[in-house]
């Protein structure tokens, strides 16, 4: 759908007495924010899934008898495959119709969605999670795609992916209270079944108000998304299996290494390949390169709080589900907040600025909840760190979005969408590896100090917090390489977003 959206410059002041009355929203405008609810939807299904999963995950933990490895698998392997295929959705966007694969994409998650909640063992909700980051890979990058088709750059577009962001923050509060009332009252898998209702209504109205993009001609590179897949799918099997092997075994290093030189190769493809899955003129934008290595890198420093912050809660504070859910909120109701707050500084501070200060923020709560302890006030020790941490997300996740989807070309829009959301997934899914097996690592050293006749309660307790201390400090060291990626952005960035907006 093309809705033009540029500013003209304005004239002067009109007397009052022939000021026309405000005028009302035209049908364009009305299905234009629709269209965008639909689409910003979409990111919130998919970010929804992500907080309701992790509020599941000690019932699935107790009832498919899951191992902390295999828990670490059901986030993994929805990730890998997200991640793994983006770029190959982007591009099926591109020749096929944006529209048309957004909402096949859609339609698989949803399907997806309604499976794993009737799966009876671990290895069968792993396949579906797979399954479901399928329909994740194909939806994401058409959804971001169509956005930027509607709204053209500058200030339309800036306050476009400020309530594309919102939107996915809100859903998040949602989602974890949804999420916590459902398991308190019934069962984990029905906490599963949530997003299915607002995919079907997805399915059901984009048609009507999302339109059709022009396919153009072209070629998929399935080689390059082949190779791109089995590298990221070797480097995260390696690491995960990190977690229960020295870094010197075979199934370790193998696969860790395998990746590597895979990811390399599927560079070399991409420089010869006459269409390439990834345009890397891309990269030839310093800022761009910026916001994409800070995307990339930031992952790590965020996805942990909802990991281990939920087993903390239920497993070792004696929170019910609701209650973590509760306790969790404040993270998406400080996103919310500052996410247009961060629209606003972006024009005024330069995206520099702000991500700098975001990877700050981020740094301080992780370190922060590093120091949590048995004997906690939710008040004093979590409840600050909460607040700053969604305020770090906000400023870290709004101005690399912005950068990385400026100064497009229109037949460009999809390669950014999908290498964007690519960096945002393969580097949640390498951040969860790394933090699983750090944490995984430090709780095999806590378990050499556990006080002598400690009760199995207190010596299980004594390791999980040397494991989650371990972790958040990995966290915080995945935003301090946020923090140097951004000083590679250029500081007249502010300058030049504040020309393009006047």
């Amino acid at each position: 759908m093309s809705v033009h959206t540029s500013e003209l410059p304005a004239p002067g002041p009109a007397p009052a007495e022939a000021r026309p009355a405000p005028a009302a929203p035209t049908r364009g405008a009305v299905r234009a924010g629709v269209a965008l609810g639909l689409l910003a939807g979409c990111n919130a299904m998919i970010l929804l899934d992500e907080s309701m999963v992790q509020i599941a995950l000690p019932g699935m933990a107790q009832g498919l008898a899951l191992t902390p490895v295999d828990l670490g698998w059901v986030i993994t392997a929805y990730l890998l495959a997200f991640g793994g295929l983006l770029l190959l959705g982007g591009r099926m966007g591109d020749l096929l119709g944006r529209r048309k694969v957004f909402l096949t994409g859609v339609a698989l998650f949803t399907v997806a969605a309604a499976l794993r909640a009737a799966v009876d063992s671990g290895d069968l909700l792993i396949a579906v999670r797979a399954l479901q980051g399928v329909g994740s890979a194909l939806a994401a990058p058409s959804a971001l795609a169509l956005l930027l088709s509607m709204f053209g750059e500058g200030r339309p577009r800036k306050r476009a992916i400020a309530v594309y962001t919102a939107v996915g923050a809100a859903s998040t509060a949602g989602g974890l209270l949804l999420a916590g009332v459902f398991s308190s009252v019934g069962s984990w898998r029905w906490v599963l079944l949530l997003n299915v209702p607002l995919g079907l209504l997805i399915l059901l109205l984009a048609p009507l108000v999302v339109e059709e993009t022009r396919p153009t001609r072209g070629r998929f590179d399935l080689a390059g998304a082949l190779v791109s897949t089995l590298g990221a799918v070797s480097l995260v099997f390696g690491l995960t299996r990190a977690a229960e092997h020295p870094w010197t075994d075979a199934t370790v290093a193998g696969p860790a290494a395998a990746g590597l030189v895979l990811l390399l190769v599927f560079l070399a493809i991409e420089r010869r390949a006459q269409q390439p899955i990834v345009v890397l003129r891309l990269f030839a934008d310093r800022n761009r390169t910026g916001a994409y290595a800070g995307t990339f890198a930031v992952q790590g420093a965020l996805i942990g709080t909802g990991f281990f912050l939920v087993q903390f809660f239920q497993q070792f504070a004696g929170y019910t589900p609701l209650g973590s859910a509760v306790a969790l909120t404040p993270v998406a109701a400080a996103m919310i907040l500052m996410s247009g707050a961060a629209v606003w500084l972006e024009r005024r501070i330069g995206p520099r600025n702000l991500m700098l200060a975001g990877a700050v923020l981020l740094i301080s709560s992780n370190v922060w909840l590093s120091r949590l302890t048995p004997d906690f006030g939710y008040a004093g020790s979590v409840l600050p760190a909460l607040l700053l941490f969604g305020t770090g997300m906000a400023f870290c996740v709004v101005p690399p979005t912005i950068l990385a989807t400026s100064g497009l070309h229109t037949d460009e829009a999809g390669a950014a969408s999908s290498v964007h959301n690519a960096l945002q997934t393969v580097g949640a899914s390498l951040g969860l590896a790394i933090l699983v097996t750090v944490g995984t690592n430090a709780g095999r050293a806590a378990e050499q100090t556990v006080p002598a006749g400690a009760p199995p309660e207190a010596a299980m307790g004594h390791v999980f917090m040397e494991s989650m201390t371990a972790s958040f400090l990995a966290g915080a060291g995945f935003a301090a390489a946020a923090f140097i990626a951004a000083l590679f952005i250029r500081p007249s960035g502010a300058a030049a977003a504040r020309t393009s907006d006047s």
